[in-house]
Order: structure tokens, then sequence, then C-alpha cells
């Protein structure tokens, strides 16, 4: 940001005027992905405003990502992160939706082991009394931006060894003949906690997309119980809507 006399947008209080006057500054690339805003003292002199005034405008965008604040480093420009488009129509693994898009796409394991079930997962999955599942979480990046965690329970009989996994969960499931034939996926706006933020890159309070989903065998079977939490600047989920039955009463069409 080049020193030069500074005009703020008009209109509104001064924190967001000051607010807008970033984004500007942003979206004409006098400040890019990743770089460090002036500290508050300094932008305060800059913009010949109170530091109150720039906290606040500062903690707005970071609420909106943004920006975003690291601990001991100061303020940084939020990295753009590619929008994604996802179909609700197919049921596909991750590795697989984003490969035909072209998309590098990676996974760092948070968890994966054989654990003694909650109440939830043993009425779901259907498991008998005795029964232990399988439990993977695992954060999905592309380069270094991070897309969403997966956490996924199975019956423990289905995949006994959660090691072995490499890339895909379907692909391994479908070796053994378990992979989903089906689904049920529940979607809703959810305000990331700390892990959550913490994992994505995000502010706690960011808005999220959470998913549950239940998928089936084709004999019926659950075979997977997956929560997941996508980040809500990045993915759109996309469903092709067809007109329904019109054909009214009696079977006689209009």
């Amino acid at each position: 940001m080049a020193d030069q006399a500074v005009v703020l947008p008009s209109g509104g209080p001064l924190y967001l005027q000051l607010k807008r006057w970033i984004e500007d500054a942003i979206h004409n690339g006098a400040l890019n992905s990743g770089d460090a805003l002036p500290s508050e003292r300094d932008l305060a002199l800059k913009v010949d405003v109170s530091r109150v005034t720039v906290r606040k405008a500062v903690l707005q965008l970071v609420k909106e990502g943004v920006l975003v604040q690291r601990h001991g480093s100061g303020t940084f420009v939020a990295t753009r992160t590619q929008r994604v488009e996802q179909s609700l129509s197919q049921l596909t693994s991750f590795t697989e939706d984003m490969a035909r898009r072209g998309m590098a796409v990676r996974a760092e394991w948070l968890d994966r082991g054989i654990y003694v079930p909650s109440p939830e997962e043993t009425v779901i999955l259907g498991l008998s009394s005795g029964g232990h599942v399988a439990r993977i979480s695992r954060l999905r990046l592309t380069g270094d931006a991070p897309l969403a965690i997966e956490r996924a329970t199975l019956s423990a009989d289905v995949l006994p060894d959660p090691q072995k996994i490499e890339d895909s969960l379907y692909r391994h499931l479908d070796k053994s003949g378990h992979r989903p034939v089906r689904a049920i996926q529940r979607i809703r706006a959810e305000n990331l906690g700390e892990q959550d933020a913490r994992l994505l890159d995000l502010p706690v309070g960011a808005a999220g997309l959470r998913i549950e989903r239940t998928s089936y065998l084709a004999s019926g079977r659950v075979i997977e119980f997956t929560r997941s939490i996508y980040r809500g600047d990045t993915y759109d989920f996309v469903a092709e809507l067809r007109l329904g039955d019109t054909t009214p009463p009696g079977g006689a069409k209009p």
C-alpha cells in the first residue's frame, strides 16, 4: 500500500468506510493474497482515523474471511480459494469428484482407528451389542488450501483395518464389495468452532457447510455415516430439479 493521500469512500459509519477502502485495495491489486496489513497504529496514522475504528473494520473483515489474523505475526489478506461445484445427484468420493475437475487434491489424516461406538453410531449403523466402529478423519486440501474436513464412521467388520486406506475410501470399499450405491445427505449452515476453524484456516465463527451423509448398500444396509464440514467460501452444491408428475387425480392428463 503505497504512501499517498487517502480518501475513504463516503457514506456510513467511519469503520465501514475504512472497511470498503481495504476491500477496494484488495480488489484493485494494491493488496494481494498473503500480504500483511499495516499495523493497527500505522493504518490509523495513514488513514487519519482512531485505532478503535481500525480495529472495528479489521475485525469485521476477519469475520467475513477477507483477512486472517495470526497470533504473533499480524493480519494478512486471506488466500483466495477456487470455488468448486459439486453435484448432489451423484454418489462419488471426494477424490473422484476432484479428479473429474482436474484438481490435484491431497489428504492429511487426522485420525483412523477402531473405537467403541457412540449410541448414535450404534443406531445408525445397526450394530449389535459389543460391536465396534472404524472412524476415519481427514483434512482435504488442494495445494496448501484446506477445503473440507471429513469424518466417516463404518462398522469395524466392514473396515477392520483403517490404516490400509490409501487415497480413496470408496475405492478401498469397492475392493471388498462394500461400496455404497445410494445415500441420503443433509446440508445445513454452521458457524465454525475453534477446532474446525483452525483446520480450515478460517476465523472462529466463519460460515461453513455441515453435511451428514448416510450411505447404503444395494441390500439396504447402512454402510457409512459421514459428518463433514466444508468451507462456505469454496463450495457450491448443485442439484438438477425436474417438474414432478402433474397428472391430476383420476389419471387424465390436462
